[in-house]
């Protein structure tokens, strides 16, 4: 068995630093403690140990301003979500995204009886870029002008998560309330007014580029920009608030013009379908509108030209989140949590909602501690083991493969809990690759485990009562800083733009998948 324990940490470190890792197979210890099986110095054991563990209800908020629109660890594109989805277990969740806008130049001149054509917001969702399907029209006909022309269309479809199939219907409102600046902090259920209806479009969960080239010599009419969703808007709503503005003081600067046009709302009709991530930045608002030209010998034409609005990471962006959990089982589950002896049942959600709080037990810890006093037994290796319920979770939504585990204090008396990274995180003993593993993810039950050896290890070996540390469990993953040398800090997540959620097997001593704490501890 120690042969085979030094073996297999050997090859752990070597991948410690690779992707989060995928096992099929019973973890071995971890390299903190592998020193113990130097020589032949100690024997392994293995114990289970079983944990409390609860839901924690979060009150469907988290903080979803553009500085918590993250993708992944390493900070990457922004994303927010739009959609709505509808499930058994834990109701309806619906999200919308508030944006300001900016004019790229200010004090405009659009020229002279400057009218508008159109108006096209493109919305870039992320997509499955290696499935896309191609169709070109080789009789089409250019309206601008009625050329002869090619149109070709690339499609890919977007990546979704929920009813698949489904399709939705994308709005667009303006917003009537002040959103604030780029760097103030806003929270996902803070409602924001809003009024008129600027346009609407139905989304087939496809997302598409067109390139319109002339018959004549192939040369280029049309390209558009990037793989995206194109939504119409109301051009006479822009000849009033743009085109008819020129020359005033709306127009001036950015500070008249974000509380004159405060922003866009983009949200669906539906409450079920599907949840899509897009690149808030990448969000695009052109203005195609027509005016007199006048050339030097004062003849007059009509000229066609366009004008982009900012959208990018000068404004505000507000992820808005509503939810309609009456009902469902997740209701029940938080209004009957309990702290003191746990719950059968673990609801875990990101975008705001529940997280999972799992204690070792006062009991767990007096033997962890006798072992270590009395048999000067150390640990080797400690994990959190926790499956997906296998009876109530059964579908074919995609299992979470991202998570986040911190260590929680309790507040006393009307202090909040405070939070850190595990002592394994923080002290570089697991790298953000390494911290948890993910098994058997397309099985009923899927099943994790949490490396919280170190924190284990100063837990039983500190003097006095432990009686109100815990772990926290979220979904998403932690943030890295610039250089991607360290993790921003423990409160730096991908949570407010995860859609993922599950249900686990809690403290439930007649389920042999109830959540335990797996510990392997070596004896001289």
């Amino acid at each position: 068995m120690i042969h085979t324990i030094k073996k297999t940490l050997t090859i752990f470190s070597l991948v410690i630093f690779g992707s989060v890792l995928l096992y099929n197979c019973e973890p071995d210890p971890d390299s903190l403690g592998q020193q113990l099986f130097e020589n032949g110095a100690a024997q392994g054991n293995e114990k289970s140990f079983d944990l409390i563990a609860y839901n924690i209800n979060n009150n469907d908020s988290i903080r979803s301003d553009a500085s918590r629109m993250y993708s992944d660890y390493y900070g990457g594109t922004s994303r927010a979500v739009l959609g709505a989805f509808t499930e058994s277990q834990f109701g309806l969740q619906k999200a919308s995204y508030f944006t300001q806008l900016r004019l790229s130049t200010y004090n405009p001149n659009f020229g002279t009886n400057a009218v508008v054509d159109s108006v096209v917001l493109v919305i870039k969702p992320t997509y499955a870029s290696d499935s896309v399907t191609t169709t070109t029209n080789e009789d089409y006909v250019y309206p601008e002008g009625s050329i002869a022309a090619k149109k070709v269309v690339s499609t890919y479809p977007a990546l979704k998560y929920g009813k698949a199939k489904k399709s939705l219907t994308i709005r667009v409102n303006e917003v009537t309330d002040f959103l604030n600046g780029s760097a103030d902090i806003a929270y996902s259920n803070k409602v924001y007014n809003y009024s008129t209806d600027l346009g609407s479009k139905v989304f087939d969960g496809k997302v598409n580029t067109v390139a319109i080239t002339k018959d004549e010599d192939d040369s280029s009419i049309y390209t558009s920009s990037a793989v995206g969703f194109r939504i119409p808007l109301s051009s006479s709503f822009f000849q009033t608030k743009i085109i008819g503005m020129q020359s005033k003081s709306e127009l001036q600067d950015v500070s008249n013009f974000i509380r004159y046009f405060k922003g866009l709302r983009l949200s669906v009709d539906e409450s079920d379908g599907y949840l899509f991530q897009f690149s808030p930045n990448d969000l695009e608002l052109v203005m195609y509108y027509k005016y007199d030209n006048t050339d030097s010998d004062g003849n007059v034409t009509r000229t066609q030209t366009s004008y982009n609005f900012i959208l990018g990471s000068t404004n505000a962006h507000i992820a808005h989140y509503e939810y309609d959990r009456a009902g469902t089982p997740l209701a029940s589950a938080l209004a009957s949590s309990n702290t003191a002896s746990g719950d059968k049942r673990l609801y875990m959600q990101g975008m705001g909602g529940p997280s999972i709080g799992v204690k070792i037990p006062d009991t767990t810890i007096e033997e962890l501690k006798t072992l270590y006093q009395n048999n000067k037994a150390a640990i080797i290796s400690a994990r959190i083991r926790i499956y997906t319920d296998k009876d109530v979770w059964n579908n074919s939504y995609v299992k979470p493969s991202l998570f986040t585990i911190l260590q929680g204090t309790k507040g006393a008396g009307t202090n909040k809990d405070t939070f850190a990274l595990t002592t394994d995180l923080s002290s570089g003993l697991v790298s953000t690759s390494t911290y948890f593993k993910t098994y058997d993810l397309d099985k009923n039950p899927a099943y994790y485990d949490f490396i919280i050896t170190k924190s284990v290890k100063d837990i039983v070996e500190a003097e006095g009562s432990n009686t109100d540390k815990y772990f926290k469990i979220n979904m998403g993953s932690f943030i890295g800083n610039a250089a991607q040398t360290a993790l921003q800090g423990y409160n730096y997540t991908t949570r407010t733009s995860t859609r993922d959620r599950a249900v686990f097997v809690g403290t439930d001593p007649s389920n042999a998948n109830k959540i335990q704490l797996k510990v392997i501890y070596g004896t001289k």
